[in-house]
């Protein structure tokens, strides 16, 4: 896994901090969102699909997601050269994690909202 400047703790060891910092962070879930979504997307097409992201953000974002093992980056040897994103097996793994836990913050939003 990259180092992605997180602090340590006691809790390094745990598999869910650590897969909790692998995704961490404010861009990556709406970047995994938006290639699960869509299949596969070049840059500007993702880069649209998350509003307000910053294309030095969305770069480093996609190179962490991509060194741990989450996004895959294809390129194409054409002119002008074509790059693609998608999900790898180990993103799309993730999915249902993510929906699970969507479900658990919709029960917790509307218990605090009665």
């Amino acid at each position: 896994m990259s180092d992605h400047g997180l602090y340590k703790n006691k809790y390094d060891g745990c598999p869910l901090t650590y897969a909790l910092n692998l995704i961490g962070g404010k861009w990556k879930l709406p970047i995994i969102w938006a290639l699960n979504k869509n299949g596969i997307l070049r840059y500007n097409e993702l880069k649209r699909n998350i509003d307000g992201i910053t294309n030095m953000v969305l770069t480093q974002s996609l190179k962490e997601l991509e060194s741990d093992g989450i996004v895959n980056r294809k390129q194409y040897m054409e002119i002008p050269p074509r790059v693609e994103y998608s999900l790898t097996d180990n993103g799309k793994e993730l999915i249902p994690a993510l929906k699970a836990l969507a479900h658990w913050g919709e029960k917790m939003r509307n218990k605090d909202e009665k």
